[in-house]
């Protein structure tokens, strides 16, 4: 049932606003800062009060509760257990101007509205009620992983990012490590009992900077959101040089690398500064020269520098870079000096570096000279052979260079002689062949045959065509020329064909060494399918689709198909994308036998179970059934008159092996339960103390515990038959490892909304890298003695408090041994 929204304090229609406190780690002030808001505002006359706060019995953060109008909690049942909860209907029946609600990401008891507190701060938002709220950093989804590979400590309460983006004001709650682990050591955080756990784990100063980065660089993403959908609502498109963006242009080749460590080392001059890399596709397909196999090994560089690489497919490339940089908020683009020679740059004119430079306005622009500079590009245009410009620059010039000549040669005239002038008329031809083509060059050859004829052959000044020899030193001229010219562009034509196949030929390559490899899943081929082709889309399909003219499909497999829409593909290019669908198929076919080998190791696991399951059978289970049973038969006999002290020993014997056979065969049932994911959890609120005389009852009398008060630490969320079995068995491993004469330590304390039970030995401990194989199940690893158990104990404790959405971790045990750290969620914290 949905709870009833009534007006609230705020003026009618207009949503409350919400206001985070984002801390960087607990205990650095969060719910203090937001009671001192709070105060300000109630100072200034505004109707606040507190709907929950969590004050964890802090001395200072309690003084700034008083005076401040504070809202009953509801109380509510679940699994035994009595919890406090925000009374949803009672803040809306309420209706303040302000309400303070701590704890953004809990989670509801099951009772209420919502079963997380974020939503319910919705409902408040929903009803025109302002929200002052307050959340750590590790609590945000998007970090959760990233927080729990640093802390080793996995977040049960989360929140998604974007309900804290959308926040109307978020500020940052910040404290140096060093002052925070100050503020723990002088007990204003934790109890004194928990401090030292707490210094010696999350506390960490390494953990705390960690923390502390993450929350600054998020703080400062949401910021930099902010600004890019101001601009955008605002239509701003010039740079806000607000923090250094450098966007670096990859061409795919060889000097990529130089350009990537440039922008690099540019964007690292400034704190917070941010790479992308950007490659330009043409719409045409395999273009420009771009080598595949750099192109990947540059995208890596990128990412190993921290950097992102983008792909963008525009014919322009001077518009789409710039395009995208301004997108980006770019400050900066790191180009390369240009490849061509100066011959090329004097015949095409302005390239690529020279225009961005003109139309890039505020951006700056760094032009870099690396090797290849000036030398020319080592693959041309996937493109037609001659662009647009040198199609109509070749027959214009093929007119002018011929009568140029003329006019040169006419004011030279008697220097040289007719066959050297014809020369030079040869090899004007044979330059506009090279700008235009071989019908530029036909152009150029019927005038410079007519000028020749005209101007250099006698009579001089007339058009001979009586004379057998001007006719035909004027047609071998023209012939000779024309040969020429289409020799030439022949083989500039056919020297591009040879560079497009290369660079086919090594875009294949690259694709099937990835295959072999295996680094390539199918997602990223077909996104690099749809890049190399210049389509809008690309995607696997059980069942053909619809052509409507932009749809280009290839079988792939069986009953599969490979779809592009965008453009219609030539001919020539359906030849290469018959090649990367070949590629596909072999990446389905690869994923089908992962995904067959995937069922089947289940099936292997279970095999070495059994296995392993009757070598214990078959020794294990023996032993203590043997002397069982032969402690038995002695008390049965009737040869041998016993003493009422042997009777007792025999009985006592006969007790023991039946006691340890009964614990040998719960065992191996909870781990098949386990195996099988049978295992059925009825979790509540359970208390240490509560489990721990039925686990102590299961050691040998010699053993010694020590255990400190425990009355100080919360319940936790847990079956309590089966954390009884947990602690049993880390309590009985580390009994057996223990020295005679010491005792076993068995401490507890909370580490945030967790319980941390440690169980600490002073055996000789374990290697680091034996430490996983400690936990697999049969294995007795260290441990000579065979009549002991089966080697299940800590297989069979990881595998219960997991299921009970704890974890179990060695650590080395300061001055030698072995520390067993058993996590659990505090009860009416944890999810």
């Amino acid at each position: 049932m949905e709870p009833e929204i009534p007006p609230g304090g705020q003026e009618s229609g207009r949503p409350g606003r919400l206001k985070v406190f984002l801390g960087a780690a607990p205990g650095v002030g969060k719910t203090y800062r937001m009671l001192d808001e709070a105060r300000r505002r109630a100072d200034r006359g505004t109707d606040v009060v507190v709907a929950y706060v969590e004050c964890h019995k802090r001395p200072h953060t309690l003084a700034k509760l008083a005076g401040l109008e504070v809202l009953p909690r509801v109380q509510r049942t679940y699994r035994g257990g009595e919890f406090d909860e925000m009374d949803l209907d009672a803040v809306l029946e309420r209706g303040p101007q302000v309400a303070l609600v701590d704890e953004f990401a809990h989670s509801n008891v099951p009772g209420g509205h919502n079963a997380k507190r974020w939503q319910d701060i919705e409902d408040l938002l929903a009803a025109g009620i302002d929200v002052v709220t307050a959340v750590n950093i590790q609590h945000l989804e998007s970090l959760k992983d990233v927080v729990e590979k640093i802390t080793r400590v996995p977040q049960q309460e989360n929140v998604p990012d974007e309900v804290v983006r959308r926040a109307h004001e978020i500020e940052l709650v910040d404290m140096p490590a060093p002052a925070l682990r100050r503020r723990m050591a002088h007990g204003n955080i934790y109890a004194p009992e928990k401090v030292d756990a707490a210094l010696a784990n999350y506390f960490r100063v390494g953990n705390l900077t960690a923390l502390r980065e993450l929350a600054l660089r998020w703080v400062a993403d949401s910021v930099d959101e902010a600004l890019q959908k101001y601009r955008f609502e605002h239509g701003i498109d010039r740079v806000w040089e607000t923090r250094e963006r450098v966007v670096v242009a990859l061409t795919g080749g060889p000097e990529g690398e130089t350009l990537i460590r440039r922008a690099a080392r540019i964007a690292d001059r400034s704190v917070g500064g941010d790479l992308l890399a950007v490659h330009v596709a043409r719409s045409d397909g395999l273009a420009g020269g771009a080598s595949p196999a750099a192109l990947a090994r540059q995208r890596t560089l990128v990412e190993n520098l921290g950097g992102s690489y983008h792909s963008v497919v525009g014919d322009d490339v001077p518009t789409a870079l710039l395009e995208f940089a301004r997108a980006e908020n770019a400050t900066q683009l790191v180009l390369g000096t240009s490849s061509r020679g100066r011959l090329e740059r004097f015949v095409t004119g302005r390239g690529i570096g020279e225009t961005i430079v003109a139309l890039s306005g505020d951006i700056d622009v760094h032009m870099v000279t690396h090797e290849r500079a000036g030398r020319g590009r080592l693959l041309p245009s996937r493109r037609r052979t001659l662009s647009t410009r040198r199609l109509i620059a070749g027959p214009v010039t093929g007119l002018i260079l011929p009568v140029a000549l003329t006019f040169l040669l006419d004011h030279t005239r008697g220097t040289l002689n007719l066959t050297s002038e014809a020369l030079l008329f040869l090899l004007a031809v044979v330059a506009v062949a090279c700008v235009g083509g071989v019908v530029s060059a036909v152009v150029a050859s019927v005038t410079a045959s007519l000028l020749l004829n005209y101007w250099f052959i006698p009579p001089v000044g007339h058009f001979t065509f009586a004379d057998v020899n001007s006719v035909l030193a004027t047609v071998v001229f023209a012939v000779v020329a024309g040969t020429v010219a289409a020799v030439v562009d022949r083989s500039l034509r056919l020297s591009r064909r040879s560079a497009r196949a290369t660079a086919e030929a090594e875009t294949l390559s690259s694709l099937a060494g990835s295959i072999v490899r295996g680094d390539r899943a199918i997602p990223a081929l077909l996104e690099r399918t749809r890049e190399t082709f210049g389509m809008d889309a690309a995607e696997l399909c059980d069942e053909p689709a619809p052509d409507d003219g932009s749809v280009v499909q290839v079988p792939v497999g069986e009953r599969a198909h490979l779809v592009l829409r965008g453009r219609t593909l030539p001919s020539s290019e359906r030849k290469v994308l018959a090649a990367f669908a070949a590629h596909v198929t072999v990446a389905v076919e690869r994923a089908q036998l992962a995904e067959a080998a995937a069922e089947i190791e289940p099936v292997k696991a279970a095999d070495r179970m059994r296995t392993a399951l009757l070598a214990a059978v078959s020794h294990d289970l023996r032993t203590p059934l043997a002397a069982g049973w032969a402690a038995i038969a002695s008390l049965r006999s009737r040869d041998v008159e016993f003493t009422d002290e042997d009777r007792d020993e025999l009985l006592a014997t006969a007790d023991e092996s039946m006691a340890r056979l009964s614990r040998l065969i719960d065992n191996l049932l909870d781990m098949s339960r386990l195996q099988a994911g049978a295992l059925n959890l009825s979790l509540r609120a359970t208390a240490p103390e509560e489990v721990l005389p039925t686990a102590l009852e299961s050691l040998p009398p010699q053993s010694r515990v020590d255990i400190p008060c425990l009355n100080a630490v919360p319940a936790v969320l847990a079956d309590p038959p089966l954390l009884e079995r947990v602690v049993a068995n880390l309590l009985s491993n580390a009994a057996r490892h223990t020295p005679p004469g010491r005792a076993v330590l068995l401490t507890a304390s909370t580490l945030d909304d967790r319980v941390e039970v440690r169980v600490i030995d002073r055996g000789p401990g374990l290697p680091a890298e034996d430490r996983e194989r400690a936990f697999v199940p049969f294995q007795r690893l260290g441990d000579t003695d065979n009549t002991t158990g089966v080697g299940l104990g800590l297989a069979l404790a990881r595998g219960l408090t997991e299921a009970m959405s704890g974890t179990l971790t060695p650590e080395d045990t300061p001055g030698g041994g072995l520390t067993m750290v058993l996590s659990l969620p505090a009860a009416g914290l944890g999810s």
